[in-house]
């Protein structure tokens, strides 16, 4: 509870100026199985739900997923609870042209508008990068907590990478 509520009070701060847009970027909550597009275990349902009670307090206005279900699951409970409805965006030419079609969509939200995403491991490190964020590291396969926050200004972008839900632990060699 303490680490959500360090979380929601850092992610206010980033929201704060009125005239820059906020991207929130996560990848996909915790999957049923190893299939090629699984429905989120009930690990995974509860990342989701802990994933909706994070960003209440910044007035999300657009969801972009991928459209494989578990980044629609893993987005539903912040999409359900702001009232939208999230907008796949193809997989179509791979993964270097959906993360240029990702970041090129979150840039066209209004000033002071919140973006959230939900994307792969191998998508969210870079879909951070192209929007500008700074120190982004690549992320494993077993690595579900990790939430990155964009604050997009006209010529810059403040990050902040943080955790959120309970943690995930890759194993170590």
């Amino acid at each position: 509870m303490i680490r959500m509520l360090c979380l929601s009070g850092a992610l206010a701060l980033m929201a704060a100026p009125a005239l820059a847009q906020t991207v929130v970027i996560v990848r996909h909550a915790e999957k049923a199985d190893a299939s090629s597009d699984p429905d989120l275990s009930e690990a995974g349902r509860a990342r989701a739900e802990a994933l909706a009670g994070v960003v209440a307090g910044l007035g999300v206005d657009h969801v972009l997923i991928s459209p494989l279900k578990r980044t629609e699951q893993t987005a539903a409970p912040a999409t359900e609870a702001a009232g939208l409805t999230p907008e796949a965006v193809s997989l179509e030419g791979g993964g270097d042209a959906h993360v240029a079609a990702v970041a090129a969509r979150a840039r066209q939200a209004g000033p002071g508008e919140t973006v959230l995403i939900a994307g792969h491991s191998n998508t969210v490190p870079a879909i951070a990068r192209a929007l500008g964020g700074q120190g982004i590291a690549d992320m494993e396969d077993c690595e579900y907590d990790r939430l990155i926050v964009l604050r997009l200004a006209e010529d810059a972008a403040d990050t902040l990478v943080a955790r959120y839900g309970e943690p995930t632990e890759c194993p170590r060699d």
